[in-house]
């Protein structure tokens, strides 16, 4: 048994991470045959792609998907620790398992992703979860076939989660959910410790993939056909700090870009390592998408202090306006939390005045959650429950205005458009644009998967309806 140690996850020494290839044990390969696995994921695309790491590894023991956790000989749960509401969702989750255990004796259930790694979550799971067979750690994901086994063959609760700084594994099988976009990883885990995230923690230091390895895999995917690549990262444009050599995410962009795959995206960034050379890369480049997360989680230069975010308001408003300025056609979105301990309504209004500013095209909005063991969780004023959802309400208000006003500029515009399959309605099909909006429009089933001109007829505040132009 191995269990979760904060004190050793916060540690960041220079030493240089060792690359690991992964290694399929054989004799598991029957242990899943006549059985079924339902895997729930919780949380960002990190680990949606982490599910799809798991969905191979498990399918290569022989066992068979299923879509209904009911019919399942084993559920996984693939967790999201950075916020509350995810925490809550994967305990729920449990609690029905739990139900199904008591008419299934033979199901095992398993949790995996990022609150593994929780010193207060693998206390629960000991004491009082004990119906939980086995817990696996981000650090060590792939040695699931191996824990799994042991899981089986000794029918007792297994815990390996590590706290560490973090190895590179490459080789990992992966069983990718969309035929046509895929994720690819080029940085794992984050140096930043924000006061308020469990992530560095959770996900161990910065280390970057080699540059040859992803490009590697992103010619594969071309080969294969694919039309569109995520590159993955806590934070991406981090990437190639730890090198002992200079290459960094421009360099890696173009590189990328030069493989020749139509779309390139990239997620999540960080303001304050986002660099001209960054910018001038994406604008020169017609296969790296116009479109940039930015994350900025408060308007208020104080509270972003408090956060240990790195940049005050007025630089993030000039990265910003540089962005705008030098990327033609680009849209950006962001992140923003409200009611941060101590955030008093002259704070909250400059969050406001941030967004009439920036005018985004969209943002995902949340109210602050303690997590455990962050320095933020220990602040003695914090803000009433209320007050956080009365932020929040006023906060959507003005982004859905923003939002529609972004969509509208496109009506009777000809869009740029990955479609990836039919909406719920006959004959409807769906797709997002080069700037990631969707878009919905009658056409032949047979446009899924070819990127295709699509005019925009009308603007809705999260989707667009279009008719099909041509290819």
């Amino acid at each position: 048994m191995e269990l979760p140690d904060y004190v050793k996850a916060k540690q960041r020494s220079k030493n240089k991470e060792l690359d690991e290839q992964y290694v399929f044990n054989s004799n598991l390969s029957t242990i899943g045959v006549g059985k079924k696995y339902f895997i729930k994921t919780y949380g960002c695309q990190m680990n949606e792609h982490d599910t799809e790491n798991i969905k191979a590894m498990i399918e290569k023991m022989g066992y068979s998907y299923v879509d209904n956790y009911k019919e399942a000989d084993l559920v996984i749960l693939n967790t999201c620790s950075i916020r509350e509401n995810a925490h809550n969702k994967a305990f729920g989750m449990l609690g029905r398992l739990k139900h199904l255990k008591e008419e299934k004796k033979d199901l095992i259930i398993g949790l995996c992703g990022c609150m593994a790694q929780e010193e207060g979550v693998i206390s629960e799971i000991i004491n009082k979860r004990k119906y939980v067979d086995f817990v696996i750690g981000t650090h060590n994901l792939h040695h699931l076939p191996e824990v799994l086994n042991k899981t089986i063959s000794l029918n007792k609760q297994e815990i390996e989660v590590f706290s560490k700084e973090g190895n590179i594994v490459e080789g990992i099988p992966v069983k990718r959910d969309n035929p046509y976009k895929a994720y690819v990883n080029i940085i794992y885990g984050c140096d930043k410790f924000c006061t308020y995230c469990i992530v560095p923690f959770t996900r161990g230091k910065q280390r970057s993939r080699n540059p040859k390895d992803i490009i590697l895999e992103v010619e594969e995917l071309v080969k294969d056909g694919y039309k569109e690549v995520t590159l993955l990262g806590q934070n991406v444009n981090a990437y190639g700090k730890d090198f002992d050599y200079q290459y960094n995410m421009e360099n890696l962009l173009e590189d990328v870009a030069k493989t020749g795959i139509p779309r390139i995206f990239f997620m999540t960034s960080h303001p304050w390592d986002f660099t001209d050379g960054m910018i001038d890369v994406i604008a020169k480049y017609e296969n790296i998408m116009p479109f940039v997360h930015l994350p900025v989680q408060s308007g208020s230069s104080r509270v972003l202090k408090l956060m240990g975010r790195r940049y005050t308001k007025e630089e993030y408003i000039t990265l910003f306006d540089k962005i705008r300025e030098r990327i033609p056609g680009v849209v950006i979105s962001t992140d923003i939390i409200v009611g941060f301990p101590t955030e008093t309504e002259e704070d909250f209004n400059e969050t406001l005045d941030l967004v009439e500013h920036c005018k985004y095209d969209s943002a995902y909005t949340f109210i602050y959650s303690p997590r455990e063991k962050t320095p933020a969780a220990e602040f003695k004023e914090q803000i009433d429950e209320s007050v956080k959802e009365d932020r929040l309400y006023k906060l959507n208000e003005l982004i859905n205005k923003y939002s529609l006003e972004s969509n509208k500029k496109l009506e009777n515009k000809t869009v740029s458009v990955l479609v990836e399959g039919e909406g719920t309605k006959k004959k409807i099909l769906f797709g997002y644009t080069d700037t990631k909006k969707l878009i919905n429009f009658p056409g032949d089933k047979s446009l899924i998967g070819k990127i295709v001109k699509v005019k925009v007829v009308d603007a809705k505040s999260w989707s667009l309806d279009g008719e099909y132009v041509g290819e």
